[in-house]
């Protein structure tokens, strides 16, 4: 399909990005999209946005013309547009047009491969289309049944298809909440395996999955796209320290995401939360990098990704940066504490990187005496798996256990 992307640059409502940065990022995401053609995109520069059409009726009328002259069947906003300006705009200009959210939307149903992921887009396109009914209907006038005393016209229609949305929205839940629980059990059995979770998180395309094959030997799709990995995945390394841990190749944040999405995504980004360490992988070569760092940095506050997990920053795609900005970066990265650049692509970095998060876990350990119950066999199996325990003696309750152990095996011993 043949697609132009538009970027409203509303005069008042400046972000810290640059508008051609955002064009050119919605341009990216159009590209994702599978036989999608993009044949046009430009910025819109907008005093204010107008309420039934968005753009001016000048501007409408100079987009009609070039959408007809390019044969455009598929006009992209990167923004939000209203159901009615999307119903007026379509109505005018004879295409199908996306927002934002519907554009993330279609990609997020296109590459979501498990279950869970599956379900969770279904979930976050029924609530983006409950907002929509006023547009999703040409035939308002017509009622079922009734006189039309009572309402106005098409109240009955839209309310029907509202009934059936939530009916819809009711049984995906339930669905869910059935792969949750059996994901839940999965982290439950991860928590009792002895061995540190690593989390790669990141600005979407900034390379995590390069990373996370280069970490691990796997084959998971990584490709120069928006959104190439949707759907968590997990693998266990052997360190050169020999310590083994698992490694977490986790969804792509981006700038607006979706609210729909990050309420049906957060069961998937929970993942991070039961990480013992967080690698946030930056796409250094881009020239927002900073910006898209903020980005990150603000959802894994809003996941509730505290100042207790321990956290280190990764600078890839070295190899897309020029030899005097290489030599920059570096030295820039040597005065910040747990910043590393690397290339995911060529491997430059990566050894010392490994080197570094094996010596994360080997921390500071403090000894203690605990009580296990004699009921609490679960536990007691955990601390001998993890190496922690130097003596143990039986009580009259349970046993006496002395340990040696880090902060982040307390914490997960707490939460067993």
């Amino acid at each position: 399909m043949r697609a132009y992307v538009l970027h409203p640059d509303i005069r008042n409502d400046r972000s810290r990005r640059l508008p051609e940065h955002g064009l050119a990022e919605a341009v990216s995401l159009a590209a994702a999209l599978p036989d999608m053609e993009v044949v046009g995109a430009e910025v819109v520069r907008l005093p204010r946005l107008q309420p039934g059409m968005l753009f001016g009726s000048g501007k409408v009328k100079e987009l009609h013309d070039k959408f007809h002259e390019l044969n455009v069947g598929l006009v992209l906003v990167d923004g939000p547009v209203s159901p009615v300006q999307q119903r007026n705009l379509e109505k005018e200009w004879e295409v199908k047009l996306l927002d934002r959210t519907g554009l993330i939307l279609e990609i997020f149903a296109d590459r979501a491969r498990t279950r869970e992921g599956v379900l969770q887009v279904e979930l976050a396109a029924l609530s983006y289309q409950r907002t929509r009914l006023v547009r999703a209907w040409t035939h308002l006038e017509r009622q079922r049944g009734g006189f039309g005393f009572v309402g106005g016209p098409g109240e009955t229609q839209i309310e029907a298809d509202r009934r059936a949305i939530d009916d819809q929205v009711i049984r995906l839940k339930r669905q869910l909440d059935k792969v949750v629980r059996t994901r839940e059990l999965h982290r439950a059995a991860r928590r009792k395996v002895p061995f540190p979770i690593v989390a790669l998180v990141g600005y979407t395309n900034a390379g995590k999955s390069t990373l996370f094959n280069r970490m691990t030997g796997a084959d998971v799709l990584a490709k120069d796209m928006l959104f190439a990995t949707l759907d968590p995945t997990m693998r266990g390394v052997m360190l050169p320290s020999g310590r083994k841990i698992i490694v977490s190749d986790t969804v792509g944040f981006i700038s607006d995401l979706p609210t729909q999405l990050v309420a049906a995504f957060r069961a998937t980004l929970e993942e991070v939360l039961e990480a013992d360490l967080v690698v946030h992988v930056r796409d250094i070569s881009h020239p927002e990098s900073g910006e898209q760092a903020q980005d990150v940095a603000d959802i894994l506050q809003s996941l509730g990704v505290g100042a207790g997990t321990p956290q280190l920053e990764v600078w890839n795609k070295l190899d897309l940066v020029d030899a005097s900005q290489r030599e920059a970066l570096t030295a820039q990265a040597t005065t910040r504490e747990r910043v590393f650049p690397v290339s995911a692509l060529t491997g430059e970095g990566i050894s010392h990187l490994l080197d570094v998060i094996s010596g994360v876990f080997d921390e500071e350990k403090t000894e203690r005496l605990i009580a296990v119950p004699f009921s609490d066999g679960r536990r007691r199996a955990w601390l001998h798996a993890e190496g922690v325990v130097l003596s143990e003696n039986a009580t009259d309750t349970g046993f006496a256990v002395q340990v040696r152990w880090t902060a982040r095996q307390e914490k997960r011993y707490r939460d067993l």
